[in-house]
């Protein structure tokens, strides 16, 4: 049976918590599959990061999409990175970008976006949107109709 594992290193390993934001802990995988486009979406509704202000903690649902290219995230690894920015001061919209960029930087994807769904503090919720497309490719022309249309659709918002 083929090894799938590529030298991951958190995987199948007792889980260590970094306590500070940790780019580091990504680990990636090869695309069995670079000749199909699809779609593989994480979404973490327990993330944590804190305001770069007051220091007082921020939680949102955290929403990752992305069409492979050669490479793909491994979650367990993508959990312990999310996880590190527990303790890491943000704001909103700082966060959803350094996740993007982490991510682009790690997977070169064909296309990725992210969307942070967080709950209200002082009476307002903020919900920042980023997307990348490749260059020069049908995913930049993707990347712009999604970020002019991402949120058309009114949602329901019933968990805050």
């Amino acid at each position: 049976m083929e090894r799938i594992d590529e030298g991951l290193k958190s995987l199948g390993k007792k889980t260590e918590y970094s306590q500070d934001y940790n780019p580091g802990a990504l680990e990636r995988f090869s695309n069995k599959h670079p000749e199909n486009d699809y779609f593989v979406k994480f979404n973490c509704p327990e993330f944590t990061a804190l305001c770069p202000i007051t220091g007082q903690p921020d939680f949102a649902t955290i929403y990752i999409s992305y069409i492979p290219h050669k490479y793909c995230v491994e979650s367990k690894s993508l959990k312990l990175y999310l996880f590190s920015f527990r303790n890491h001061g943000d704001f909103h919209e700082d966060v959803v970008n350094v996740i993007m960029n982490d991510l682009i930087k790690l997977l070169d994807p064909k296309y990725i976006e992210v969307w942070g769904k967080f709950l209200p503090r002082g009476g307002i919720s903020i919900d920042p949107y980023v997307n990348y497309g490749m260059k020069g490719t049908k995913y930049e022309e993707i990347a712009s109709y999604r970020l002019q249309n991402h949120d058309m659709n009114p949602e329901k918002v019933d968990n805050r």
